[in-house]
């Protein structure tokens, strides 16, 4: 399991991190050009203070140069979960889980962090009640996992 005390970490896959540095790619190119290209036509339009394109432009900047600022952070503190090799068959940040509820289907998630996680990809984050519950756990074990819809108990049928 991956261990930090920097409290700045951003865990995450290999594939997370190309998919960060892609996106901040696309924003620091495409995504400045195609804002710099509305603010131009917005200003031809004449007086500013009542051009609704040129505040929306605005806006649009104002919410890309933010994400740019987040993902750079995000890739200046990434660390990237990587397979020690040891307790195979532990659960830890990047394994793939199978998890059984009693009388329903078993589904399988791949236990990431948190801004890797996508529910409906069956990406859990680390810091999620389930993905909590289940870190350190082997297969056979069951737990019980403490949501906002209640108290669900699962079986953990594979890890690897």
């Amino acid at each position: 399991m991956v261990q930090t005390n920097d409290q700045n970490a951003v865990l995450l896959t290999k594939e997370g991190l190309a998919k960060l540095e892609e996106e901040l790619a696309t924003l620091k190119t495409t995504g400045r050009k195609e804002v710099s290209n509305r603010l131009a036509e917005a200003i031809s339009y004449g007086d500013l203070s009542e051009n609704s394109e040129y505040d929306e432009a605005k806006n649009q900047q104002a919410f890309i140069e933010g994400r740019i600022l987040a993902l750079e952070d995000q890739i200046k503190n990434a660390q990237i979960i990587a397979d020690s090799g040891t307790d195979k068959g532990t659960v830890k940040i990047g394994s793939m889980v199978t998890l059984k509820r009693e009388g329903e289907e078993a589904h399988e998630y791949t236990i990431v962090g948190s801004t890797e996680a996508d529910p409906m990809a069956h990406k859990i984050s680390n810091e999620s009640p389930v993905g909590e519950a289940v870190l350190g756990k082997k297969a056979k074990d069951k737990v019980k996992v403490q949501a906002p819809g209640g108290i669900f108990e699962y079986s953990i049928t594979k890890v690897s």
